[in-house]
């Protein structure tokens, strides 16, 4: 196989196991729960999307990733931690922007890593040590970005 076909394999198992996960044991719990109560937990996993600053950090990554992609790929993933991080304190403090600012967080998080999936693939990137963040962190974040939005459509109505 080669380089890529094994990171296409490993990006798709990944992410259909967090979508079984989620369905069968995330989801079910978090129904239960006032709307607020049940996107914490999928917000706080984005909040450690900080990790993606790694992407600056040659002696992780390498010095031949380009800069093209660390740069708008490590920013946008600080940016989302740091929405992330503001909507759990705006809906646990129960500001009436709350649901807004996850409205914004969700869509600004899934932009940024459609583009970075997008860009890290058009200029054939070598993570080094960091590969495990697309193959491993980013299906889970693809999950809960859907369950976010799920979410927010279905009790919005």
């Amino acid at each position: 196989m080669t380089t890529l076909q094994i990171f296409g394999l490993q990006f798709l198992l990944s992410l259909v196991l967090y979508t079984l996960i989620a369905r069968w044991h995330v989801a079910p719990r978090l129904a239960a729960l006032p709307l607020a109560s049940a996107l914490s937990p999928l917000l706080f996993l984005h909040a450690f999307r900080h990790l993606g600053m790694v992407f600056l950090v040659p002696t992780v990554v390498g010095s031949s990733l380009p800069p093209a992609f660390a740069v708008p790929a490590a920013y946008g993933d600080l940016l989302a931690a740091l929405l992330a991080l503001l909507a759990i304190v705006a809906l646990r403090s129960r500001w009436p922007f709350g649901l807004p600012l996850v409205w914004l967080f969700n869509v600004v998080g899934t932009v940024d890593l459609v583009n970075a999936l997008a860009q890290g693939l058009r200029l054939d990137v070598s993570l080094g040590a960091a590969y495990y963040i697309p193959t491993f962190a980013v299906p889970a974040l693809f999950v809960t970005h859907a369950m976010i939005f799920a979410m927010l459509v279905r009790r919005a109505r």
